[in-house]
């Protein structure tokens, strides 16, 4: 298992970020009820890539599937710490695709309409994950499963849940809670949370 709780480090801060509290439970927040995502469900990535991607979720791990502890950090002021996610590292679904050299964001899609973008190097970092495990068990559907990015860099919006596909862009492309006035960077120990 990779551990990467010590990622606040590189940003300068304490692993708990200034203005988050640290809780045991994980809490549910979604823009809207969970989707019902099919059971032969796809990922799709496209856009600025030598090679398109649809690939079934359960074959996922045959990409190359890791397991990170790592810390999550929600824009409503709460973090939870060691969560143990399973999934596939962005950076290795990146070198499958073979990204464009004109690639600088990435719009990820979700199967209830939600988007969010980030520029690149953000996702290309260590830790950015699609996961599908938390803690030893399947993703739980108001979590996000069967598929979700985790972002443990960012606040957690920046981290798509019932992930259906990765827009690879030449541009910047706002978000659902981007375009609402969040913010595009959501650093938390900044405290990036509103435009």
């Amino acid at each position: 298992m990779r551990d990467l709780t010590d990622i606040h480090e590189s940003f300068g801060g304490g692993r708990l970020p200034p203005g988050q509290r640290e809780v045991d439970r994980f809490p549910v927040l979604s823009k809207g009820e969970t989707p019902s995502v099919p059971a032969e469900a796809t990922l799709e990535v496209w856009g600025a890539v030598g090679t398109e991607l649809a690939r079934p979720l359960s074959d996922l791990g045959a990409l190359g599937a890791e397991t990170q502890r790592q810390d999550f950090h929600c824009v409503t002021g709460w973090s939870r710490f060691d969560c143990e996610f399973r999934g596939l590292p962005f950076s290795t679904l990146a070198d499958h695709v073979v990204l464009e050299d004109g690639a600088t964001h990435v719009l990820f899609h979700a199967h209830d309409g939600y988007t969010t973008d980030l520029p690149l190097s953000d996702c290309l970092r260590e830790g950015v994950l699609l996961a599908w495990e938390l803690d030893g068990e399947p993703l739980p559907g108001d979590h996000g499963g069967p598929l979700r990015v985790v972002t443990p860099h960012k606040y957690a919006y920046k981290g798509a849940k019932w992930l259906s596909g990765i827009e690879i862009l030449t541009d910047a492309e706002r978000g659902y809670w981007e375009k609402r006035g969040y913010s595009k960077s959501a650093n938390p120990w900044n405290e990036e949370r509103y435009q």
